[in-house]
Formats: C-alpha cells, sequence, structure tokens
C-alpha cells in the first residue's frame, strides 16, 4: 500500500492512543487536554520518536525498511508549520503505525506508541 495512505491511517491511530494516554495522566477540562495532547502529535515528536527508534535498533528490518521508503516518498503537499524534514520523519511514523494496524500486528503498535510516548515526554 502507498505509504501516503498508512499516514494517513497512522494518523488517526496514533492520534487515539496520544487521547487515551493525555485522558489517563489527568483528566481536565478538553481545552488542558489538547494543549497536553499536542506535544505527541506534532511534527518534531513524532520525528524525534522515529529518529530514536531507528538509533535505538529498536524497529525490525521490515520496519525500518517500511519507515525508510515513507520518509523518501515525495510528497505534493507542503508542511504548514514543521520542518521539511521532522514532517517527512512524522508521515513515516504515522506509515509505520498504519502498517501495523492494517496488519492487525496490535501488540508491536502498542509498543512502539509506548516507546515513543517516553521519548516525546524526555526533555530535548
Amino acid at each position: 500500500m502507498n505509504t501516503t495512505a498508512l499516514a494517513f491511517l497512522g494518523d488517526a491511530v496514533y492520534e487515539t492512543y496520544v487521547r487515551q494516554h493525555v485522558l489517563e495522566k489527568e483528566t481536565v477540562h478538553v481545552d488542558r487536554l489538547h494543549q497536553m495532547a499536542v506535544r505527541y502529535v506534532r511534527a518534531d515528536g513524532q520525528a524525534r520518536a522515529v529518529k530514536r527508534l531507528l538509533t535505538e535498533q529498536f524497529l525490525t528490518e521490515e520496519e525500518t525498511a517500511l519507515v525508510k521508503r515513507a520518509r523518501n516518498h515525495r510528497s505534493a503537499s507542503r508542511p504548514k508549520n514543521a520542518d521539511p524534514v521532522a514532517y517527512k520523519l512524522a508521515t513515516a511514523f504515522e506509515a509505520l503505525l498504519g502498517f501495523l494496524h492494517l496488519t492487525e500486528q496490535n501488540e508491536r503498535l502498542e509498543e512502539i506508541i509506548r516507546r515513543a510516548f517516553i521519548i516525546v515526554e524526555e526533555k530535548p
């Protein structure tokens, strides 16, 4: 499947996990929940997570190949509020999540998301 389509799905999957994650941390007003979620879904946070996953060799060979293919895919869209490199890495991260969701590799999907949350929560 096209990596852009995988990223489209992965974005929605990740958003759902992020919303659940912030709800578990603190139940507050919706505006505050949104502010809490932003750090996870921003391109720079996702890019930092996927870079670290690659550096740590946390991903399988198949996952790494998919991330690299998605990162290198030419896109007609331009990032509005993100560095182009971070945007491409974030899209690659989302494509990976979309692939894992579609192939019903739910344990692996959750393992990667949990690790990404830890990375995003660290001080840069």
